[in-house]
């Protein structure tokens, strides 16, 4: 078995649906089995038993209003790629008896297309535009437990929690915005179980590169519209200047060489590796960022005699927010090693006693970042040079 597959070539799917069927009556019974269910399958067991869903129901379906479905297909990234995805995979629907859904990061159905046969099926299951299909509303299925593991997953037959999903195969895979990693969404393709085919995956796993790829040539599209939208203005700029789009993508670089920055917010300053502090200009879809000057000092204040708040002034720009108390203590920790800087496994082990928590640490200085501007330089973790901090109202 390679990859996610839930079957290997040549398997007997009749008779390994009926032996995962005693797999399952016994094990979520709480009995033993001869067949073990595979890792993916037995953490979700696991997760869905202690959420108290009952395998023998069909849990809580209630879709979304259509009013409500329609506005998260304007609002999804996967708007635009959809149709690529319905000529790879709905192209062989009809004679494949298979259906196409794909989800938003809730695990909401936004599109369903295939079999009419297969559609109609899938209705009786609750299988249908606007319904939640995670781990917590209707047990182990690709979809949800996809979500759950961050992973490609395919299941087949009593692989599923609910009985009602056994006469079912479904696998499914993450897709992710190219531009910045998040989530979009999850493709699945689901059919009757016993029609699985081993390429199903190798299926499955071409629609979600076709989509990040097209997602990618958009991106790239978006970029040249911002260069013509901007061409007249960078035609004047003299000196180092980037045009970046709202995600940090440069379009346009003069004076300096490089593919991303810090993403850049409105009023906010930011640092950028061999420009030093920049303001950036909004034009158009994008920003325009350049130097504020060699001799241009951000002043910020972090003010601890009551809820942590930092005043920032510099570059013509005065603004005061409020930061949680991680945050406070994240600023603390930097200001205290100064140019030395922090890894992030020694802000971890400084703010959580343990090297466990680097993600979190990445995680929490990302926020940061976006509360203060780009001010927080990284490898290791540092407050640029243009800066100074002072604290007051320490206890």
């Amino acid at each position: 078995m390679s990859g996610f597959s839930a079957i290997r070539p040549g398997t007997d799917l009749p008779r390994y649906a009926r032996d995962l069927l005693r797999m399952h009556d016994a094990v979520i019974g709480g009995g033993r089995s001869q067949l073990a269910p595979r890792d993916v399958v037995a953490r979700s067991w696991t997760r869905v038993l202690r959420a108290g869903l009952d395998p023998d129901a069909s849990n809580l379906r209630d879709p979304l209003p259509l009013e409500e479905v329609e506005r998260r297909r304007r609002a999804s990234p996967l708007q635009g790629v959809i149709e690529d995805l319905r000529q790879v995979i709905t192209a062989v629907a009809d004679a494949s008896a298979l259906l196409l859904v794909v989800t938003d990061s809730d695990g909401i159905i936004l599109w369903r297309d295939g079999s009419a046969r297969v559609r109609h099926h899938a209705d009786g299951l609750g299988f249908t535009e606007g319904a939640e299909w995670t781990e917590s509303r209707v047990g182990t299925n690709a979809i949800g437990t996809a979500l759950a593991e961050a992973a490609p997953v395919q299941l087949f037959s009593a692989e599923h929690f609910e009985q009602a999903q056994h006469p079912w195969y479904c696998t499914a895979s993450p897709i992710h915005d190219p531009r910045t990693g998040d989530l979009l969404g999850i493709v699945d393709v689901s059919g009757p179980a016993l029609t699985l085919h081993p390429t199903i995956t190798a299926l499955v796993e071409t629609g979600v590169r076709l989509a990040e790829s097209q997602l990618w040539r958009r991106h790239e599209q978006r970029l040249e519209r911002l260069r013509t939208v901007a061409a007249p203005l960078l035609a004047s700029t003299s000196g180092p200047v980037l045009l970046v789009d709202d995600n940090g993508w440069v379009a346009h670089a003069s004076g300096i060489s490089t593919d991303r920055i810090a993403v850049p917010r409105n009023a906010k300053t930011l640092t950028v590796p061999r420009l030093g502090l920049c303001i950036p200009e909004q034009i158009g879809d994008g920003w325009l960022v350049r130097p504020a000057g060699k001799d241009t000092r951000l002043r910020m204040t972090l003010d601890l005699s009551g809820p942590p708040t930092i005043e920032v002034s510099g570059a013509d720009n005065d603004w005061r927010s409020a930061l949680t108390s991680r945050h406070s203590e994240i600023l603390q920790l930097l200001h205290r090693h100064g140019r030395t800087g922090l890894t992030a496994a020694e802000l971890s082990n400084a703010v959580y006693g343990d090297a466990e928590h680097i993600v979190t640490v990445r995680a929490e200085v990302s926020r940061l970042r976006r509360v203060l501007g780009a001010v927080v330089e990284t490898k290791p973790y540092r407050l640029s040079d243009s800066v100074e901090l002072q604290i007051t109202g320490r206890v």
